[in-house]
């Protein structure tokens, strides 16, 4: 049973906050993407090379400074940039050809990608409390998905079957970045994985940007007008980055995509507030679904923590009490010798 002091507990706290503010950037992404896209600019790529350049300038000036030697193979991060250019381009190319209700669903299936991975690399536990979080969650996205919002969505796209393998596909790449990143953190350093997910990822883009989106760079007539969005977005997508290896280090990969379902209901609500939308009750139950979930989950990691330490406790009682008794016998065959 959820307890007042579990909800009050620290890393509880950190870990819900910090997730919904990893999602408010996320749905400022997608607001920024949707400002270059009205303006016909459509570089998936490009948009994250400058992130990756933020990156690499900022944690790598750092990671110079310190003049430390590497805590991870730096092949690693060669694969881990690979991945992480792939998983953006291919989510953001699938709105090309499928709905972005399709999107949102199939999306999710990078939470089960992550437990798998979680489960068989880190060895992470998910007990009934944690997996009725999840259930929560995913029941609050549901509902949005087929609120009256996103009707008119669902059967758009042309061509959804390409579109549906692409976010399956960028899905199980974001999962895969993920844990990556979970392991590196708690194993590494999150300054030197930033720095070299930053360079590498950077290379990566660079190479991708020269062979699909050359000429797409060379068509386009810079203005303010569409500078604004695209620094806008890579500003945004460096706080994302920066923070991630945060909540993936005290809550875990799994939590940090549980808390990226509420992006989409963000963006109503700024709608609804900015914009004077009126949108279905359902969104604010489904809001309060997903927040749910998130705490259930929360504390399923508290008791888990909670049951760790007590077990250290009472391995080191056990401990303490064996060398007491080892003592207590070395003495009395002292004794007896005299």
């Amino acid at each position: 049973m959820l307890t007042l002091e579990q909800f009050k507990n620290r890393n509880t706290l950190i870990g819900l906050g910090l997730g919904q503010i990893l999602s408010l950037l996320i749905t400022s992404t997608g607001f920024t993407s949707s400002e270059l896209a009205k303006k016909g600019i459509n570089a998936p790529t490009s948009q994250s090379l400058l992130n990756y350049l933020f990156l690499t300038i900022v944690y790598g000036s750092i990671l110079l400074y310190r003049r430390e030697a590497l805590k991870a193979k730096w092949y690693y991060y060669i694969l881990l940039g690979l991945v992480d250019v792939e998983a953006n381009f291919l989510v953001v190319k699938a709105y090309q050809y499928t709905s972005l209700t399709s999107v949102m669903l199939l999306d999710c299936w990078s939470i089960p990608c992550v437990m798998l991975l979680t489960w068989i690399f880190l060895k992470t536990k998910y007990r009934s409390i944690k997996i009725t979080g999840i259930l929560v969650c995913l029941a609050g996205l549901v509902l949005v998905v087929f609120s009256d919002v996103h009707a008119a969505d669902r059967a758009g796209g042309s061509n959804p079957r390409i579109g549906d393998l692409l976010v399956i596909a960028g899905a199980t790449l974001y999962a895969v970045s993920n844990v990556s990143e979970e392991f590196l953190v708690k194993n590494a350093d999150r300054v030197e994985l930033m720095a070299m997910l930053g360079l590498f990822g950077g290379i990566v883009s660079a190479i991708q940007i020269s062979i699909l989106e050359r000429n797409e760079l060379k068509s386009i007539h810079w203005s303010a007008g569409a500078a604004l969005p695209f620094v806008g977005f890579a500003v945004a997508m460096f706080m994302f980055y920066s923070l991630v290896p945060v909540l993936l280090k005290i809550n875990g990969s799994t939590m940090l995509n549980l808390s990226l379902l509420t992006s989409d209901m963000w963006a109503v609500l700024i709608r609804i507030f900015a914009y004077h939308e009126k949108v279905d009750r359902k969104y604010y139950v489904a809001f309060g679904a997903v927040v749910v979930g998130l705490i259930i989950y929360s504390v399923g990691d508290t008791n888990e923590n909670q049951d760790h330490l007590h077990v250290a406790e009472d391995a080191n009682q056990r401990q303490h009490d064996e060398e007491a008794t080892t003592s207590a016998r070395t003495v009395e065959q002292m004794k007896s010798s005299a």
